[in-house]
């Protein structure tokens, strides 16, 4: 973390020392030649690079410091007129040399002593070494601003308490723990920073930095403030977030000029009313258990829980399995994920599994301005239950004005875990990280309410009494200028939050309601110009951007934009200082206006030469494939894709197929779009084999961008152009074979006789499948997930069979069973482990019961037909005399010779058959 302070160039460069070596750089210049600066410089480094005549840098050199004592015993007199000095303290003998010159500089105004300047091999930064400062230091009168962050320092250095003319005051990221009593001697303290430190209390003596302005104390383990903080009259700003605070003094309502107070992430359960007075406040309250009742004090720990400590167990890259018993264990997964299992979750020693997916958006939803933090985290097997809950933390990045949150995937669909990127679950599935824009929701009862962003407190909306009749409840979310700024495009422009507004029930409210958002940045109540500004109205569900400023009641004060509005959607303001409004409006609306679309290639049925090629929203496909099911199939729709207004494409047929039209519209044998979020966008043609094809095609359908529309601004343009971003998608279509007639050959859906596993390892025949896949329903898909069929199998099935439940367990259950026809033996008790691992343990017990009376059934039929000692002939003839409807296993394969030189087999085959 870096650390944010005044930066030296506000300065006063006004101050002139009392001795001002006018001709240093010229004597610089000339003694480089003959001061060498190696080491501990690089040889290329001359003296003019590092010295000018008020500035020294020699923190961008590892071990550079060495060469400031250097210097001063060669041209102590050209040091005299310094005023700012930058040294790194990654390196100690350096450092201590450095010291010990310091106080003959001074004139010196600013000093920056800073570790984490350089990293090592492993790319980690080196850590500065300073752990203090030689007294003499006192004597640096002209001192302004010293930044001694990321070092060692365990406490202030005394010295520091002599210098009258300190303003600016960085110990960043140190091991200081406390402060001296005597602090309130920096009377001219501007700005403190003490970010990442060991702090757990102030002293008293804080309250005489009368001039503060700016006090950083986040990121310690601050229980409580005195309340002499309340007399800090000039503190502008006061950052206490990442500490352990569990109440704020009523003194801070004293604090008249702060205008930002940042308590997020501490211990607060109610903030004081004291700071209702202070009208102008800023405060951000996240993470905090405010309303809370207070948590009671831990039970002692038993003895036997004293000394009982969980064991950890840290995995490599290629460790996709562990085993945890009933004493609990943390495990590291790489890439920084944990997994911790507490005593007594498990009753015996388990083996678990884990494994990083690669997201798909087939299978990966996320809901507008949502962003994947983390690759989703399958833990198997699914299903297992724990008898105390395992926490899971999935790692991300850190996210500015967003909330974290974990989404859980239980076969169907994704779910929102109540919790940060740490939660606590039951039973394994898939997880992944997730920021979205902070959530804020109420209840709207008949007497009216008022709801505040937490992310920004300046956006309010307010609800009338008799607004409702019912209790509808209220979601508000908030993207940030700079997401908006992003998606306008325009430079020359600026904007608003963009608040996203949802409601249940979602119909329109009785009395309008009151919103307020901040005017984009920029603009105030006395500049704006109102011709300029514009109220728009998006249309998540039909993708749309509306300028509504003309139909509703739009006013401003000196930072905010007031209106009223019946219904939720999304709203944003949008200022341009063009007088020619409606061209650009008209270049951002047509950005706004980019679809998510899919394409459709269907077949009809009665004549699969026929194909029909459409392009529509996402939110309009489902629908119109229902209305043409019973006329078409084809391939569930593509992926979807983004096209805008008015743009062109192309959609050309490949391998082996050709199309049978010459109709203006095709080009090169590819049929031209363009479109059109109000039409349909459809062409149906006939398709042909291509030359020399014969028998059916398995071919494909792509479609392609094609020219840029005109009015396209200029940085949508660039996205559009390159071979990488012509293709769109690609669909399969398959053409059947002719007969003599010259007709199609129409397939129907058809199951070949198919028999599933052995006798030695388990046996279940067609009957037995079927029967089976009629008591699946719902469960189908999480049990061919567990099968190893892949997702998007199981959306081709989904997507073939959507309107018959039944038809699309059998086909998944037998797309199955065909692949392991080949898969060796086992394949039984793959399908029982399945079952298990989805939770259907009652169908796991029917097909081992299944299993069992097959295998009873085969010994007895050994024993019938006195082949118990040639195990060859044993599953010939067994193979005959049991009925594989009853017995469970497969039909007769005897050759002619099996039965010639076996005279047994014949005769005792003979009664079997004569038998059955």
């Amino acid at each position: 973390m870096d650390t944010c302070g005044p930066s030296i160039s506000s300065l006063s460069s006004s101050h002139s020392p009392t001795h001002h070596h006018a001709n240093l750089y010229s004597s610089s210049s000339s003694s480089s030649s003959v001061l060498s600066l190696t080491p501990p410089l690089p040889p290329s480094v001359e003296l003019p690079a590092v010295l000018t005549d008020t500035r020294l840098t020699l923190d961008v050199y590892q071990g550079g410091a060495a060469a400031l004592p250097l210097i001063w015993r060669s041209i102590p007199g050209q040091l005299g007129g310094l005023q700012y000095v930058r040294l790194g303290s990654e390196d100690k003998p350096g450092l201590d040399g450095a010291l010990e010159v310091l106080h003959h500089l001074t004139e010196l105004r600013s000093l920056a002593i800073r570790g984490h300047c350089f990293y090592d091999s492993q790319g980690d930064p080196l850590p500065g070494l300073l752990t203090t400062l030689p007294t003499s230091v006192s004597s640096l009168s002209h001192l302004v601003h010293l930044d001694l962050s990321f070092n060692q320092l365990s406490c202030l250095p005394s010295c520091l308490l002599s210098l009258p003319a300190l303003s600016s005051l960085l110990l960043c990221h140190n091991h200081l723990s406390a402060l001296p009593p005597d602090i309130g001697q920096l009377s001219s303290l501007t700005y403190l920073s003490l970010l990442g430190n060991k702090l757990v209390s102030l002293p008293p003596g804080v309250g005489h930095l009368k001039a503060l302005e700016t006090l950083d104390i986040s990121h310690n383990l601050l229980q409580q403030l005195p309340d002499e903080i309340g007399s800090l009259e000039e503190l502008v700003k006061l950052e206490l977030s990442h500490n352990k605070l569990k109440q704020l003094p009523e003194s801070m309502g004293s604090l008249l000029s702060l205008r930002e107070l940042v308590i997020y992430s501490n211990d607060l359960r109610l903030i004081p009313h004291c700071l209702n007075k202070l009208p102008l406040l800023k405060i951000d309250v996240r993470d905090n258990p405010l309303g809370q009742p207070p948590t009671p004090p831990p039970l002692p720990p038993t003895p036997y829980q004293a000394e009982r400590k969980i064991p950890e167990l840290h995995l490599g890259f290629k460790q996709h399995s562990f085993c945890v018993s009933s004493a609990g264990c943390h495990v590291f997964l790489p890439g920084g994920a944990e997994l911790l299992f507490p005593p007594g979750c498990l009753v015996t020693t388990t083996r678990l599994e884990w494994v990083e997916k690669r997201p798909e958006r087939k299978w990966v939803w996320l809901e507008e301005h949502d962003i994947l933090l983390s690759r989703p985290l399958e833990l198997r097997p699914h299903g297992i239950t724990f008898l105390k809950p395992v926490d899971v933390c999935v790692p991300y990045p850190r996210t500015k004005r967003r909330e974290v949150v974990v989404q859980r995937f239980d076969g169907q669909s994704w779910s929102t875990l109540p919790t940060l990127a740490c939660c606590a679950v039951n039973q394994f599935s898939w997880f992944m990280a997730v920021s979205r824009p902070v959530k804020d929701s109420c209840s709207v009862t008949p007497a009216g309410a008022l709801l505040v962003s937490s992310s920004d407190p300046g956006i309010k909306l307010h609800f009338p009494p008799d607004s409702t009749v019912q209790t509808r409840a209220i979601t508000l979310q908030v993207v940030p200028m700079s997401e908006v700024q992003a998606l306008c495009g325009d430079p020359q422009a600026s904007v608003s939050p963009l608040l996203c507004l949802s409601q249940t029930p979602s119909i329109h409210f009785l009395q309008p309601i009151k919103v307020q958002v901040p005017l984009p940045s920029g603009v105030t109540g006395h500049t704006v110009d109102m011709s300029c500004l514009h109220l728009l109205h998006g249309d998540p569900s039909a993708q749309t951007w509306t300028d509504i400023t003309s139909q509703v009641s739009l006013y401003v004060t000196h930072l905010y934009a007031i209106f009223y509005i019946t219904h939720f959607s999304w709203y944003w303001l949008w200022y341009t200082t063009h007088r020619c409004v409606s061209g650009v409006v008209r270049k951002v609306y047509q950005k706004l206006k980019q679809f998510k679309v899919q394409f459709l290639v269907l077949q009809r049925k009665t004549d699969p030469s026929q194909v029909m090629l459409q392009c529509l929203p996402s939110n309009k496909v489902d629908s119109r494939v229902q209305s043409l099911s019973e006329q078409y199939d084809g391939p569930q729709p593509s992926d979807l894709c983004d096209l805008l207004e008015g743009e062109q494409f192309f959609a050309g047929f490949e391998k082996g197929l050709d199309i049978s039209t010459e109709s203006p519209d095709c080009v090169g044998g590819r049929l031209r779009f363009e479109f059109y979020s109000s039409l349909k966008n459809l062409k149906e043609v006939y398709i042909c084999p291509a030359q020399g094809q014969k028998g059916p095609v398995r071919g494909q359908v792509s479609f392609y961008r094609g020219e840029i529309p005109n009015n396209l601004p200029e940085e949508v343009a660039r996205k559009r152009k390159g071979d990488d971003s012509q293709w769109l998608a690609t669909l399969p279509l398959r053409l059947p074979a002719l007969n003599s007639e010259n007709n199609f050959i129409m397939e129907e859906l058809q199951y070949p006789p198919l028999n599933l596993g052995d006798p030695e390892s388990g046996y279940l025949t067609e009957a037995n499948l079927l029967s089976i896949s009629l008591q699946i329903g719902q469960d189908w898909r999480a049990i061919g997930i567990n099968l190893g069929l892949s997702y998007q199998e199981l959306d081709r099935i989904q997507y073939k069979y959507r309107d018959n439940l039944g038809t699309l367990v059998l086909d998944m259950l037998f797309h199955w069973a065909r692949g392991q026809r080949n898969a060796g033996p086992g394949a039984v008790s793959r399908l029982v482990s399945a079952m298990i691992e989805s939770g259907r343990r009652d169908l796991a017990d029917e097909i081992e019961d299944i299993v069992s009376i097959g295998r009873r059934k085969y010994s007895e039929s050994l024993r019938r037909v006195g082949l118990e000692r040639n195990p060859h002939w044993v599953q010939m003839a067994d193979l005959h005399l049991s009925n594989p409807f009853v017995y469970n296993v497969p039909p007769p394969i005897i050759s002619s010779c099996c039965l010639n030189n076996c005279p047994r087999v014949q005769r005792n085959l003979s009664i079997m058959i004569a038998r059955d």
